[in-house]
């Protein structure tokens, strides 16, 4: 099922890659969280100068907390693109299955950020901006993550701990602020739907790789503020217990 899952995710990036837009998603934290007094801290990113990282404390018996940031700073032919957002929020965590390796976390927050949107062109001094676009926004969101943990892959010579997971986030952005060229223009909002699919090995007892992908899809149909950016990074899980 996830297999499945993985490449209709990896499809649907592809395809949204190409299309432009003013908001790009930030990697969701997936703690994975089993017990209290569990630390995740995550650092992700990408060739295209994505990065996220997690922070999130499991700190009673099904409660959990959490903290992320993220900034892209992309130079890509004629365009350039730079973001950052900063977010925080509470969850609740359970462990499941016959043998308790299965793991449900529902997660709810806010979010604030900006993003700087400029098409470019070559002059006799370098490129220049055409125009420019820019936004002041806040975010709602929730968030549901279903994960598993395996135990018996052997890989490089040894049993290595191997997880999998999806999580499906549907985020309320919302411009408070919104400039063309400097002059103030009329904002937008839109509701995101932003599955993700994460695998994830041990290196060893603290630390883990993980790869995730996913992409965003838009409710509704805005000039700037719409889905596009695709997910594709690759990240530093550091985990340890109280």
């Amino acid at each position: 099922m996830f297999k499945n899952y993985h490449l209709l995710y990896l499809a649907a990036a592809l395809i949204l890659s190409g299309c432009s837009s003013i908001y790009q998603p930030n990697v969701p934290a997936t703690p994975m969280f089993a017990n209290q007094g569990e630390v995740y801290a995550a650092a992700h990113t990408n060739i295209k100068g994505n990065a996220s990282g997690n922070l999130a404390v499991a700190v009673g018996k099904h409660v959990a907390v959490m903290a992320n940031g993220s900034y892209v700073d992309n130079k890509s032919g004629n365009q350039e693109y730079k973001q950052y957002m900063y977010e925080g929020g509470l969850g609740y965590f359970t462990t499941f299955g016959k043998n308790k390796d299965r793991i449900f976390e529902l997660y709810g927050g806010y979010g604030l950020g900006n993003s700087r949107d400029a098409d470019t062109r070559a002059t006799t001094t370098g490129m220049a901006p055409t125009e420019i676009r820019e936004m002041d926004f806040e975010k709602i969101f929730v968030q549901a993550n279903i994960s598993r943990k395996r135990e018996d892959v052997r890989l490089f010579g040894r049993s290595r701990e191997f997880s999998y997971g999806t999580a499906i986030r549907g985020s309320f952005i919302r411009m408070k602020d919104f400039w063309i060229d400097g002059v103030s223009s009329p904002v937008e909002e839109n509701l995101f739907i932003e599955p993700i699919f994460y695998t994830r090995m041990q290196l060893n007892k603290s630390f883990q790789l993980q790869y995730t992908n996913g992409f965003n899809i838009g409710v509704v149909d805005n000039n700037y503020l719409k889905a596009g950016n695709a997910v594709f990074t690759l990240g530093l899980i550091y985990k340890f217990s109280k």
